[in-house]
């Protein structure tokens, strides 16, 4: 029995571990409306939604028993069987959710649990059969398989109703509201209001009070019996109070909706996951407490577990401080928001995501089926829908931090009301389905009735899109094969098998650490070129030329590492200089989004300097395609094993390196110091660099005559060249382009003092 009391021990353990990398992964989806709209401040919206966690894991309590008796038959299992099967569960679930959470792809805690525990209850039950020498045919009556399909459909059906409810929803409410919906709230939001609130009441308290812990049966009968008194009360005191509101002040009303759905979902949320935490560690502390109370603990089959089970109340209550806590320090947490934000977010800007041949097919599909769907209505019909969708004057609100929200307040209602509705009903109905499928469905289905994924955007969301479904697959294929495997061994290996998958899982977890923090590092550095919060075109000229001055910067990092690499044929050198030659096109696409805003800030008086300022667009392109260029060549020659260079090319291209990274070095200071410009420095490094490409264009062609340099070598030796030579071309003009631009500023604010803007306010980018 020592194996088992450790074993208990680690499952307790693991049932911690769990929370965390399950909130981090699953929990912020109930945060992501209420960032999205920036509704409040960071700080509000997390103590709403701590406050929603806490209610909502008192009323999981019947939930408790899909991992006791859900997808396997208890009683045809002994103690042992069932610690093992546990075990392998638990350690599955933490490797797989950290591995997602890693690379910040919103994945489900609830598929995970229900194909884990399918996984190890197939592979236990077929050893067990194997080992007595019974048929293995017999596994089904060991699997609970009408249970297990039910919530497997349950869980696949979601992820279409969700898609199509939010969709429908915010075309309803995006009709009566249209985009510019402050001034018609003032008509109809005290009865929109009041439904969404009805709605909430309705299936978080009516639907979910059969679970909680702490209701009564006698009470959960009364609300029964007095559901429509309820809903119907609800619907009028907060259609009346919230007209009263909107009468009397200036209060957007949809910030109460917002903030409340928040507290809802995550009440749902909470309510529904929290047994794919903490569920099999309690059913394996309760199957050693009933071996415990039997004659022989080692034989006894687990017939107790079959029956129905409340759980404490206070266990679930430090569960969800430990689940409030992590969503406060979590870093991992806002990785996997910002990929649903990304594809949901109404402006155009950076796409995460490539297209793909598939999204490109659905895109088209779909284009082409609304629109001959779309000739079935009376043209005023078509005109009238197209006038209320018009978005082409509005611009989102600032929050008061600055920041431009994602999409406005009436979608982030309707996505947590929606969401909120579908998990509480499913909850009610004791089915486990996916708060993430539910809340990310949800989201894309009001982006596209907001028509966020317009014609420039929609393949990269729907391809987008596409990743995270194929991820949700690949969870159910891997939780089922990994806890297979962890089942095997830990039935045959025992306690050194569960040491070996301890110390297999911390090194793991250790990976993906370091993993996580590189790719963090990468989204910071793409924050440096963050303009939201600057509307004003002085202040945005000058960061641009910052930013121009760092991209520079990265570009002379990028091209030593290219040329040390090749000279030195290190392989690892040069894999480095790929992740920062695509780091520098990555900068290069964003600089330039940047600059086209530039332009919508700038006032008609410097039509002028725009039309100088433009072209330097072309030349963050020319930089990063020579730059791609260079290393994308010097990887493939010393990949393909190819000869080295001879020693007097290394020499000259090292000369021809020397001048072009003193060019990008003065002109990198220069911009990012805001510094007067040495013209005769560049002037010089630009004649030297010339003079060079001359004299070595004849010793190459000498080479080539005697024979000494091969046709690769020859072609390698000239592109190097001439791309860096055209790099320093086009830094040079970079150079002369926004020290221009600067005194022009200057020119410009003495002539025409600084006024109101009577342009619309600029798109985020």
């Amino acid at each position: 029995m020592d194996f088992f009391q450790i074993a208990i021990v680690i499952l307790l353990g693991l049932a911690v571990s769990d929370l965390i990398v399950g909130v981090s992964n699953d929990a912020v989806n109930f945060l992501n409306s209420s960032f999205g709209s920036r509704v409040a401040p960071r700080h509000v919206i997390m103590f709403v939604a701590s406050l929603g966690m806490l209610a909502g894991v008192t009323f999981s309590s019947g939930m408790m028993e899909v991992a006791r008796k859900g997808i396997f038959h208890p009683q045809f299992f002994t103690m042992p069987e069932l610690i093992v099967l546990f075990l392998a569960v638990m350690f599955t679930d933490i490797l797989l959710l950290d591995l997602y959470n890693t690379y910040g792809l919103p994945t489900s805690t609830t598929v995970s649990i229900v194909f884990e525990l399918l996984g190890a209850a197939v592979a236990v039950s077929m050893l067990k059969l194997a080992t007595t020498g019974r048929s293995l045919s017999e596994v089904l009556d060991y699997i609970n398989t009408g249970k297990a399909l039910t919530i497997i459909f349950g869980i696949l059906l979601s992820v279409g109703v969700a898609f199509f409810a939010g969709a429908i929803v915010q075309f309803f409410s995006r009709l009566l509201f249209t985009f510019d919906y402050e001034r018609r709230l003032r008509r109809w939001g005290g009865l929109w209001g009041g439904a969404a609130l009805a709605t909430i009441t309705y299936f978080i308290l009516i639907k979910g009070a059969k679970g909680a812990s702490f209701i009564t049966s006698e009470t959960v009968v009364w609300i029964q019996e007095h559901t429509g008194l309820i809903l119907l009360s609800s619907f009028a005191v907060s259609a009346v109070l919230l007209q009263i509101v909107l009468l009397a002040t200036r209060f957007n009303i949809l910030k109460i909706v917002v903030l409340m759905g928040t507290f809802a979902l995550a009440m749902a949320f909470a309510a529904n996951d929290l047994v794919n935490f903490i569920g099999v560690p309690l059913a394996g502390l309760s199957a050693y407490k009933v071996a415990n109370a039997t004659a022989d603990p080692l034989t006894a089959t687990m017939n107790a577990l079959a029956g129905p089970v409340r759980s404490n109340t206070f266990f679930l209550l430090i569960a969800g401080v430990i689940m409030v806590v992590t969503l406060w320090v979590s870093r991992k947490s806002r990785t996997v928001s910002r990929t649903e934000l990304t594809l949901g977010r109404q402006e155009e800007g950076f796409e995460r995501f490539e297209s793909t041949g598939l999204s490109r097919s659905i895109v088209r599909l779909v284009s082409a089926v609304l629109e001959n769907t779309g000739r079935l209505f009376p043209p005023s019909l078509r005109r009238w829908a197209t006038r209320r969708f018009d978005r082409s004057r509005f611009r989102p609100t600032p929050a008061t931090d600055g920041t431009t929200p994602s999409f406005d307040l009436l979608r982030a209602g309707v996505n947590l009301v929606v969401a909120s509705a579908l998990i509480s009903l499913a909850t009610s109905f004791k089915l486990p389905l996916s708060t993430t499928y539910v809340t990310f469905m949800v989201s894309m289905g009001s982006s596209l009735s907001d028509q966020a994924w317009g014609r420039d955007s929609a393949v990269y969301r729907v391809s987008g899109v596409l990743t995270v479904i194929g991820g949700w697959f690949f969870t159910a294929m891997m939780a089922f094969t990994v806890s297979s495997i962890f089942a095997t061994a830990l039935f045959f290996g025992r306690a050194p098998a569960a040491g070996g998958i301890a110390v297999l899982a911390a090194f793991l977890i250790y990976r993906t650490h370091h993993v996580h923090r590189r790719r963090e590092a990468d989204v910071q550095s793409l924050e440096v070129f963050n303009l939201r919060k600057i509307t004003d075109w002085a202040a945005a000229t000058a960061v641009t030329v910052d930013h121009m001055g760092t991209f520079l910067r990265e570009v002379r990092r990028v091209l030593d590492q290219g040329f040390d690499g090749l000279f030195q044929q290190n392989r690892q050198t040069l894999k480095a200089a790929r992740e920062g030659q695509r780091r520098v096109q990555l900068w290069s696409n964003i600089i330039a989004a940047n600059i086209f805003k530039v332009f919508r800030l700038g006032r008609w008086e410097e039509v002028e300097r725009t039309q100088r300022y433009a072209p330097t667009i072309s030349s963050l392109q020319e930089i990063s395609e020579s730059v791609r260029d260079i290393v994308v060549r010097a990887h493939l020659h010393v990949a393909n094993n190819h000869s080295g260079l001879l020693i007097e090319q290394i020499a000259e291209l090292d000369q021809i390196r020397a001048a072009l990274v003193e060019i990008l070095d003065h002109t990198s200071r220069s911009l990012r110091s805001k510094e007067e410009p040495d013209k005769k420095t560049i002037a010089t490094c630009n004649r030297e660099l010339r003079k060079l490409v001359n004299e070595f264009d004849q010793n190459q062609i000498m080479r080539i005559q005697a024979n000494r340099s091969k046709t690769r070598l020859s072609i390698l030796f000239y592109s190097l060249v001439w791309d860096s030579l055209k790099i320093a071309e086009q830094t040079t003009y970079l150079f002369e382009v926004f020290h221009e631009s600067l005194r022009i500023e200057e020119t410009l604010e003495e002539r025409f003092p600084a006024r109101p803007q009577t342009a619309p306010a600029p798109e985020p980018v």
